[in-house]
C-alpha cells in the first residue's frame, strides 16, 4: 500500500550512474473505454526513445520494454490510475495500481520521479467514517478514493421502536428513559470501539454519519480524543452500500480539504511575512532544504522548474555554476528540480503539500515552507 514511509525510501534512491524510468498513466476505464492509453503509452515510449540520448537509452531500455510488456500483458481491470517506477540497472520496481486519476507521463531521470505520488497523499488522506443507529455502528477507511469496512459493533438487545415515537424520541414516560437508556449503553460502547480502532490506524480525521438523531446524541458522548477529529457529519441508512456511503463522505472530505489548504496557505504566508520560521520562494526554500529546516514543503500543483544538482553531494540550484559550492563537485542538469526538492523534504522527515487553488501563493512564488528553526 502506497505510505509515506515508503515513498521516505525511496526518496533516498539514487542512480549512481544508472536511471529511473517513473511512468505515471491514465487507465481509467470511463476516460479510456476503447483502451486509449495503450495507444498513449506508446507514443510516450517512442518520444522517450527518440529523444533521449543514446547512452541514456541503452541504460533504460531494457526497463522500457518491461513497462510496455507489463501494462499490455496485464489481464485484471486497471482502476483509474497506473504508477511503475522501474530500474534495471537498480533490480527495483513499483507498481501502484490507484483509484485516482493520474496525468500520463513518462520521465527518465537519476531518480525516481515521485512528486505526483506525493500529490496523491496529500490529498487522499485516511479519514474514519461511522455509520451508526440505535442498535448497530459500521466503521470505514476512506482513502485514495475508496472505501473499505474495517468492522461492526452490534448491540442486539436495544428495546425495538414505540409506536408514540421513534426511538429517540423526548418523551418522558418510563418506555421512552428505558430505550433512551439502553441506546445510551449502545452508543458508549460504540465511542469505546471507535477510540480503540483510531489508536491503533493512522487516521486524519473522522466523519460521523446516520440519522440526524443519532449524530446528535452520540456527540456529547464522544472523547476529546475522537471529538477532536470529527471533521463533519452525512445523513445515511444503516445497510447502503459502500459505494453510496463513499459518495455521501466525499463532499464532507472535499469541503474540509480546501478549508484546510486555504488555512495553511494562509499561515505559511503571513509567517513568511512576518519572518517568523517560513520562507517563500525556490531560492529561499533550496536555502532551506539544503540546511535541513523544512517542516513542511508546500507547492502549487504542476509548479515546475528547471535546475542543476551537484553530482556528488546532491546541492540543488536554479543557477548554472561551474562547481558545487560546498564540495567542489560537478553540476549537472535537472529537468525536474521541483521534485528532485520535495524528495530532499521527504528525506529529511518534512510533509508535502501540493495545492490546487492557491493564487496567494502563485504570486509568492509558487513554493513556500514552514520551518523547523
Amino acid at each position: 500500500m502506497l505510505s509515506r514511509e515508503e515513498l521516505k525510501e525511496i526518496a533516498r534512491l539514487e542512480g549512481n550512474g544508472t536511471y529511473y524510468v517513473s511512468l505515471y498513466l491514465n487507465v481509467n476505464p470511463v476516460t479510456n473505454p476503447g483502451g486509449e492509453h495503450i495507444i498513449r503509452l506508446k507514443n510516450m515510449l517512442k518520444d522517450s526513445a527518440e529523444s533521449l540520448d543514446k547512452a541514456v537509452l541503452k541504460k533504460v531500455k531494457d526497463d522500457l520494454s518491461a513497462i510496455e510488456a507489463h501494462v499490455l500483458g496485464n489481464k485484471r481491470e486497471f482502476k483509474k490510475g497506473l504508477s511503475i517506477l522501474s530500474s534495471s540497472g537498480n533490480s527495483f520496481w513499483r507498481e501502484y495500481n490507484v483509484s485516482v486519476p493520474l496525468r500520463s507521463e513518462l520521465i527518465v531521470d537519476k531518480t525516481p520521479h515521485i512528486k505526483p505520488l506525493l500529490d496523491i497523499l496529500d490529498n487522499y488522506k485516511r479519514y474514519a467514517a461511522l455509520l451508526l443507529d440505535k442498535e448497530s455502528a459500521r466503521i470505514f477507511i476512506v482513502h485514495l478514493g475508496e472505501i473499505t469496512e474495517y468492522g461492526e459493533v452490534h448491540t442486539p438487545d436495544v428495546p425495538g421502536r414505540h409506536k408514540k415515537g421513534g426511538w429517540f424520541a423526548l418523551s418522558q414516560n418510563h418506555y421512552a428513559r428505558h430505550v433512551n437508556y439502553h441506546v445510551g449503553l449502545h452508543l458508549k460502547d460504540v465511542v469505546e470501539k471507535l477510540d480503540s480502532f483510531l489508536k491503533g490506524e493512522v487516521v486524519s480525521r473522522v466523519i460521523v454519519g446516520g440519522s440526524e438523531a443519532a449524530v446528535v446524541m452520540i456527540k456529547g458522548l464522544l472523547p476529546k480524543t475522537v471529538s477532536d477529529r470529527i471533521i463533519g457529519f452525512f445523513q445515511a441508512g444503516m445497510f447502503e452500500s459502500n459505494t453510496d456511503i463513499l459518495k455521501k463522505v466525499e463532499p464532507v472530505l472535499a469541503s474540509f480539504e480546501k478549508k484546510s489548504e486555504q488555512e495553511t496557505v494562509g499561515e505559511l504566508i503571513t509567517r513568511a511575512e512576518k519572518n517568523e520560521r517560513a520562507v517563500l520562494g525556490i531560492g529561499n526554500v533550496l536555502n532551506a532544504v539544503q540546511g535541513g529546516k523544512v517542516m513542511k514543503l508546500l507547492f502549487v500543483r504542476d509548479f515546475g522548474l528547471q535546475g542543476y544538482s551537484c553530482k556528488s553531494c546532491g546541492t540543488v540550484s536554479t543557477t548554472r555554476l561551474k562547481e558545487c559550492p560546498y564540495c567542489k563537485g560537478r553540476m549537472e542538469d535537472v529537468n525536474y528540480l521541483v521534485d528532485l526538492v520535495a524528495q530532499k523534504a521527504v528525506e529529511q522527515g518534512a510533509v508535502i503539500e501540493v495545492v490546487d487553488e492557491a493564487s496567494e501563493l502563485s504570486k509568492a512564488g509558487g513554493i513556500g515552507a514552514i520551518l523547523r528553526f
